[in-house]
């Protein structure tokens, strides 16, 4: 199974879209420190959101248009009003 996912950040209420074919394993990086945009930031990266495929050329395709296009996020955020922290 692949796996596109949000998170967001705790303390700075960023957030953040990505793909995995291995979920626990790509949020233990995040939130372990290092030089990529989500590991150089301060607090705790939380997964407010998930989306499962067979198919990893079908999670690649939504993440893209999730990062890419603006009304496809737009209206994911729409949804998770009440999820994400303000």
């Amino acid at each position: 199974m692949f796996y596109v996912y949000l998170l967001q950040n705790n303390l700075t209420k960023e957030i953040y879209i990505g793909s995995t074919a291995d979920l626990k394993r790509r949020i233990a990086e995040h939130n372990k420190g290092g030089k990529k945009f989500t590991t150089r930031k301060e607090g705790i990266w939380e997964v407010i959101y998930t989306e499962v495929y067979k198919s990893s050329a079908d999670a690649k395709l939504r993440e893209s248009k999730l990062k890419h296009h603006g009304s496809g996020k737009h209206e994911l955020l729409k949804r998770l009003k009440h999820s994400l922290g303000t």
